[in-house]
C-alpha cells in the first residue's frame, strides 16, 4: 500500500484536539445563556452546522490548548475584538465572559485604556462604550 503525501504529512503532525462535548461544556462555563442565544442559534438556519463548528473548533479546540489561562485568553479577546472594531455583540459577550473568569470591572476597563495608544482613541472609546453597557447589564442581572 502506498502512503500518499498528505498521509505522510499527517504522520508528522501533532493531532489537534477537537472535543465537541468539551466545547459545549466550556461554552457553558464561559458564557451566560443570553450571550449564547444572541449569537449561535441565529446563524443555524442560515448556515447549518457553522455554529456547531465554532463551538467545537474554538471552545473544544483552541480554548483547550495549554499555554494560556482562560483569563489570559480573555485579555487577548478583548484586545483583538476592540482593535478589529465593528464586532460589538462579540465584544459585549467577551466582557461578560471576562467577569466569569475572574477579571474585575477595573481590570476590564483598564484593558481599553491601555489599548488607546496602540489602536487609537476612537476604537478604545468604542470598546469602552460596549464594556460599559455589558457591565451595566451584568450589574442589573445580579441585582435581580
Amino acid at each position: 500500500m502506498t502512503v500518499t503525501r498528505s498521509e505522510a504529512l499527517a504522520q508528522k503532525m501533532t493531532p489537534a484536539r477537537l472535543d465537541r462535548d468539551e466545547g459545549y461544556r466550556m461554552l457553558d462555563s464561559l458564557q451566560d445563556e443570553a450571550t449564547q442565544q444572541a449569537a449561535l442559534p441565529g446563524i443555524e438556519p442560515l448556515a447549518p452546522g457553522f455554529a456547531d463548528w465554532i463551538v467545537t473548533a474554538l471552545f473544544g479546540g483552541t480554548y483547550l490548548r495549554e499555554g494560556l489561562s482562560l483569563r489570559d485568553r480573555q485579555l487577548v479577546n478583548l484586545a483583538a475584538l476592540t482593535a478589529l472594531g465593528g464586532v460589538d455583540p462579540q465584544l459585549n459577550g467577551h466582557v461578560k465572559t471576562s467577569l466569569r473568569v475572574g477579571m474585575t470591572r477595573q481590570e476590564i476597563i483598564e484593558v481599553f485604556v491601555h489599548l488607546a495608544p496602540y489602536i487609537g482613541v476612537p476604537k478604545a472609546l468604542a470598546g469602552l462604550r460596549v464594556a460599559a453597557s455589558a457591565l451595566a447589564d451584568t450589574e442589573q442581572e445580579a441585582a435581580r
